[in-house]
């Protein structure tokens, strides 16, 4: 599996890391950022790339997922959202890494690299990328509307306030 990974400076240590583990599992892992330390770096451009990434792989047939990181995960969660087609999730536990596949198909995943061990954010990951989506209907439907209202502005067959 293609697996994108992007991080400000929080994550940068976790990222490299993970990089390793990932490689070492068959992965083909594309990093797109930063290459460096620096304190005042900014994560939106590193997620976004990512996320696209993502996206256009899994548009392309090609099998891909995304993992971003920063400090808490929540901004590169947010970054990671504004790419039409990702579906991002916040996950600090194993439920909530199995959860994000499958009631939400999430293709990243964001992780706050100064909330957890590294230990801990490789099993984060390793149950995020193990986990398919089963595509149960009621989930489905849910996703599709996300995306369509992601598109449209709206859902058919729903007011929205």
């Amino acid at each position: 599996m293609r697996i994108h990974i992007a991080t400000d400076h929080a994550g940068l240590d976790f990222s490299r890391e993970l990089q390793e583990h990932l490689r070492a599992q068959g992965h083909d892992v594309i990093d797109h950022g930063p290459q460096s330390y620096d304190p005042l770096d900014d994560y939106p451009a590193f997620c976004i790339g990512a996320a696209r990434g993502v996206v256009r792989d899994q548009t392309a047939g090609v099998e891909a997922l995304g993992i971003v990181f920063g400090g808490s995960g929540n901004g590169e969660q947010i970054a990671a959202n504004k790419v039409e087609g990702a579906r991002a999730a916040l996950v600090w536990n194993q439920s909530t890494a199995q959860l994000a596949r499958e009631h939400n198909d999430a293709n990243v995943i964001a992780i706050g690299a100064r909330q957890h061990e590294f230990d801990e954010v490789v099993a984060l990951i390793d149950t995020f990328i193990s986990t398919p989506f089963p595509g149960e209907e009621r989930h489905a439907r849910r996703i599709a509307q996300l995306a369509e209202f992601e598109t449209t502005g709206a859902i058919a067959g729903h007011e929205i306030s």
